[in-house]
């Protein structure tokens, strides 16, 4: 019996163009999102030229500016960050979940990873618990996710046959 071929992203060969698109509104939290997400990047050997910071005004916005990226940039991978906070309207779950299904659309479309570091929380409490304090920062999870999807999709080469990736066993 032959060994299942396995394959998983590593973080030694992430190098590339990545763009961070952020939306604006909630900054007090979204902007920890951001240094998270950077920060992830650099510790992992991507220079600091190739990354672009792309603001928006907030969750809504999001889509449009990834599309656009993907269209003119041509990043290795995105990363979507922003907050969108529950309030009292259904507001939060029409902007929450279009912005999700949006993004998840792009990354298929344009066959490039797009990791949703966008917060959809219940509270500020929440928010700020997930922008670096007890739940880790969001936003150096998907930066860390996007490079991971980097280096997977690179050992998957193109077009190739499933039965030929070349995976260690």
């Amino acid at each position: 019996m032959q060994p299942i071929a396995q394959l998983e992203g590593r973080f030694d060969d992430v190098d590339g163009r990545y763009v961070i698109v952020v939306g604006r509104f909630n900054h007090h939290v979204v902007d920890s999102l951001v240094e998270g997400a950077v920060d992830a990047l650099v510790r992992h050997g991507v220079d600091e030229a190739n990354i672009d910071l792309v603001h928006v005004p907030g969750g809504w916005e999001l889509p449009l500016a990834v599309q656009r990226a993907l269209n003119r940039l041509a990043p290795d991978a995105v990363v979507a960050l922003g907050a969108v906070i529950r309030g009292g309207t259904p507001h939060f779950e029409h902007i929450a979940g279009q912005c999700n299904a949006a993004l998840n659309r792009l990354q298929l479309d344009y066959d490039t990873p797009i990791a949703n570091g966008v917060l959809t929380v219940n509270s500020i409490e929440q928010a700020i618990e997930r922008a670096g304090t007890k739940a880790g920062n969001k936003g150096f999870e998907a930066a860390m996710a996007a490079m991971e999807m980097v280096s997977l999709l690179r050992q998957m080469g193109g077009d190739m046959p499933a039965d030929s990736y070349g995976g260690e066993a």
